[in-house]
């Protein structure tokens, strides 16, 4: 089983960008699922996730402007990033019920 990220890229401060990770290759006990990043020089932290039971929590730093969301058919997760900040550049890693994906960069810069 693979999770795989994709969305990120380079927008201005104020701009919107949405992730998707995908799960690929069999299927998961789900137990959860979340958004975490990692800016440079700094520990990794969480950015948003679903429990097993579909509560949803948010970092502080992302409450609302951040969205997490799931797609149970299509099997991907999204992140829905708006008002974007230069203090949101990190690199995105997806989580699912113990996996990891590989991570994605976000660089908000004018």
């Amino acid at each position: 089983v693979q999770l795989q990220a994709s969305g990120g890229g380079f927008v201005q401060p104020g701009g919107s960008l949405r992730l998707s990770c995908a799960v690929s290759g069999g299927s998961l006990n789900f137990n959860g699922a979340g958004w975490y990043r990692q800016a440079p020089g700094k520990q990794r932290e969480m950015v948003a996730h679903i429990n097993s039971v579909g509560g949803i929590s948010y970092g502080n730093a992302v409450k609302g402007r951040f969205a997490i969301s799931r797609d149970t058919d299509k099997r991907i997760l999204y992140l829905q990033m708006n008002s974007l900040k230069s203090e949101d550049t990190a690199v995105y890693y997806c989580w699912e019920s113990g996996l990891w994906g590989q991570g994605t960069q976000v660089t908000v810069s004018s």
